[in-house]
């Protein structure tokens, strides 16, 4: 399950991570860029008082992209023990001589290779990374300013860089002034973990002290897994909301009505010779019966995102040609059905362009009945079911 990593400056934030239930601790000094560096000895001594409670990371700085320049810094980081060296990958004609000067310590090192965001990064270098024997590559954002990861890198490109990776024997990471409503979005594409600094802090600023409240607000979001031999600590309600399986969810609560109207994408579509090699515009409308989870929705946790119909619609456009809009239509409904809280879903395709007025389809489906009654059967099974909260 996808871990959650927290951004720290030292000792005493590290601490108040732990307590929020962060699974790994990284080294970064928000202040000295977007992986600034903090001093050895403080990361030496963070990782002695962490004391293996969780596994511990840390960053090299904003580095030069000279191959010996950046492998003495990673030696540097690595001698004080920690468990990951994140290592930022800038855009430069030297990524692969960088790459391969590290492929030494790699072999006794996890090292973590990040590339950019917003600095257009090149994914083909992810088979150099894992030629060089590096544990795993992430994407970030290095001027935080100028937006978030989804910003730069939209969802329907997220599954290419994650896949990719993944084939390669990569570990995969996303980072980049991420918010609490960016999980749910990323969640999906099951990356190994998540990335967080600015959420955390007091006012969101990124330079700001961690925040005990902020910290546990995002920790809710992300499923848990629970260790070997302790109590399993698995939000059954959270882990239905995210599609992941089904959970504590009581049908008597009823449904809401989450829809999307007038989503208008460039798609290339259409059955006819002169609709291949090009684009036109199409119009979506989706309409999700969502079973609730509580008679207060407060915070993410609560909610069926609409954001996930669009980035569900995204990823579909971006595969390349669809021959029918009955295809298509089918394809965004299966996906929205996936998620266990969805009990029906009505899909309209339109597409725009073939002549006065508009042209398409418009389905509707519902979960199996089957389907349904397992839902129920296992929420009524599922440990805890009928407590709020986190199951313990």
């Amino acid at each position: 399950m996808t871990k959650m990593l927290t951004s720290v400056t030292g000792v005493a934030e590290a601490e108040i991570a732990i307590s929020g239930g962060a699974d790994i601790i990284d080294l970064k000094d928000p202040k000295a860029g977007a992986l600034g560096a903090v001093a050895t000895d403080a990361i030496r001594q963070t990782v002695s008082s962490v004391a293996g409670r969780r596994a511990t990371s840390a960053v090299c700085g904003d580095l030069p992209m000279e191959p010996e320049t950046i492998r003495a810094k990673a030696e540097e980081i690595a001698a004080t023990g920690v468990d990951f060296v994140k290592v930022g990958f800038f855009p430069s004609g030297n990524i692969a001589a960088c790459s391969e000067a590290l492929a030494p310590l790699a072999a006794r090192t996890k090292l973590i290779a990040v590339m950019f965001a917003d600095l257009a990064p090149d994914f083909e270098f992810l088979p150099v990374f894992a030629k060089d024997g590096f544990h795993g590559a992430m994407v970030d954002t290095a001027i935080k300013a100028k937006g978030r990861l989804l910003d730069h890198l939209p969802p329907e490109r997220i599954p290419s860089f994650v896949e990719r990776a993944r084939s390669h024997g990569l570990a995969v990471g996303l980072s980049g002034s991420l918010e609490a409503p960016d999980i749910p979005r990323l969640l999906p594409f099951a990356p190994d973990f998540l990335g967080f600094r600015g959420a955390l802090c007091d006012q969101s600023e990124r330079t700001a002290s961690l925040s005990a409240e902020a910290i546990s607000q995002i920790r809710e979001l992300i499923p848990e897994e629970s260790q070997a031999g302790a109590p399993s600590s698995v939000d059954y309600r959270l882990l239905a909301a995210r599609g992941y399986s089904p959970g504590a969810i009581d049908p008597a609560l009823g449904t809401d009505r989450i829809f999307v109207r007038d989503f208008v994408l460039p798609v290339q579509i259409g059955a006819y010779s002169f609709e291949h090699g090009h684009t036109q515009k199409v119009r979506f409308d989706v309409t999700a019966d969502v079973l609730r989870v509580t008679d207060h929705p407060e915070d993410m946790r609560h909610v069926f995102s609409y954001d996930i119909i669009m980035d569900g619609i995204r990823t579909i456009v971006a595969r390349g040609h669809v021959q029918l809009s009955e295809t298509l239509a089918e394809d965004v409904a299966a996906l929205v059905l996936e998620h266990p809280r969805v009990m029906r879903v009505a899909v309209k395709v339109e597409k725009l362009e073939l002549g006065p007025g508009g042209v398409g389809v418009e389905i509707e489906r519902k979960r199996a009945k089957r389907q349904a009654v397992r839902l129920s059967a296992e929420a009524d099974a599922s440990p805890g079911h009928g407590k709020k909260g986190l199951i313990s």
